[in-house]
């Protein structure tokens, strides 16, 4: 199974948005229940356009949504939606989620810190720490194109490209060293460094670098390293279990019935183990918005040649756009650098200005999170967070 690009997917969507205006707000439910408080003492010019933008829920689009956005212009927290469609409890602001892909910041971050205490050197072939790991038809692989999706590994198999056929397998482990051999096993895509393909595969054999190097495991060894530094006390990798431990907002995907009419089914519990390192981690809004200003400020890879990785884009690969653990994107002249994640029943995204002078965390209870296009609840938030109203004061 092929793991598309989820953040490019969000990237182009962002731009198009952006560009052509606001979506219209849903109308807001009978059952619903809106939550929304600004913590900044001055007015903070895009606070209604982000009320706004999670007014409605839960609706056909998502069930939930949490959002931190902060910066120079003040600090803003909302949620919006339900906790389950069950009860119609509303949703818990504190709530944990899947993170998606997401998690490659965490990983990336690891590996960068290794990097900066001189256990990994990212110019060397990853086959020196892993051998036996690829056949002989890879060439060299650095640990530097496994950050940065230049490695030409093809995507490992999943347990099928439909919903239903990895609905029917959410309970079933397959094991990240299963993943690795079946992509290992069609051989490489592209020469090393030729092309920039973004695949989970690249995340999943860092996980396996980290471990090898470290003699720990990947969860154990990334919690020290990253986690803890960054207080990020209520995310976690799961594992092979199936639940999200702790407070959580249920999880639906949206599903057409033989007689074209749609249901949600609740897709909170699900085994996520072949995600890995890719795209494991179970977290919450503020932990990701702790990871986004601690791994800016220096505080998990120290400045210098390692942090500075995570926001070099290869230049010598035309349209390339992501780097160790992130991608870069630009509007109205601005740089962001961002990473989005999904999993079914949840999407989430870290977004930050270099400097920390505008960041952006959201999780939405999208009831597509897997589907093409950007979701129009987490569209809405982009824009009131990026928009033009973001820095006109009202």
């Amino acid at each position: 199974m092929r793991v598309h690009s989820r953040t490019t997917v969000l990237t182009a969507s962002l731009a198009l948005v952006l560009v052509a205006g606001p979506l219209a707000a849903p109308a807001l439910p009978a059952s619903a229940s809106t939550t929304s408080a600004s913590t900044t003492s001055a007015a903070f010019p895009a606070a209604a356009a982000l009320r706004a933008a999670i007014t409605g829920l839960p609706s056909a689009d998502a069930t939930a949504a949490l959002v931190r956005v902060g910066g120079t212009d003040g600090v803003w927290r909302g949620s919006a939606g339900v906790r389950d469609l069950a009860t119609g409890r509303a949703a818990d602001p504190d709530a944990r989620f899947r993170a998606g892909s997401t998690t490659k910041v965490v990983t990336a971050a690891a590996v960068l810190a290794l990097a900066a205490q001189g256990r990994i050197d990212l110019g060397t072939p990853v086959q020196h720490y892993l051998p036996g790991l690829f056949t002989g038809a890879f060439a060299p692989i650095t640990v530097r194109q496994l950050l940065n999706h230049t490695s030409g590994i093809r995507a490992g198999d999943g347990w099928g490209d439909s919903f239903d056929a990895q609905y029917a397998h959410r309970f079933d482990t397959l094991t990240p060293q299963q993943v690795v051999r079946s992509a290992v096993a069609k051989g490489p895509e592209f020469a090393p460094g030729a092309r920039q393909d973004y695949l989970n595969i690249n995340y999943t054999v860092l996980g396996l670098l980290i471990e090898k190097v470290t003699g720990r495991s990947y969860a154990t060894e990334v919690t020290r390293l990253v986690l803890r530094p960054a207080g990020m006390r209520d995310s976690y990798f799961p594992g092979t279990d199936p639940r999200i431990r702790g407070p959580h907002n249920h999880g639906y995907q949206k599903v057409t019935r033989a007689d074209g009419t749609t249901s949600l089914v609740d897709v909170t519990d699900w085994n996520q183990a072949d995600r890995f390192a890719a795209g494991d981690m179970i977290s919450t809004t503020a932990d990701l918005e702790r990871l986004l200003t601690s791994l800016f400020r220096g505080r998990i890879v120290p400045p210098g040649p390692q942090l500075a990785e995570m926001f070099t884009v290869p230049a010598h690969i035309a349209g390339a756009t992501y780097s160790a653990g992130l991608q870069r994107f630009e509007y109205e002249g601005q740089v962001y650098w961002l990473k989005s994640g999904a999993r079914y029943g949840y999407n989430a995204l870290v977004l930050g200005t270099r400097d920390l002078s505008r960041t952006l965390v959201y999780s939405v209870n999208a009831t597509d999170a897997k589907g093409e296009d950007m979701n129009p609840v987490a569209q809405r938030i982009a824009l009131a967070a990026l928009g033009r109203q973001a820095r006109q004061p009202q």
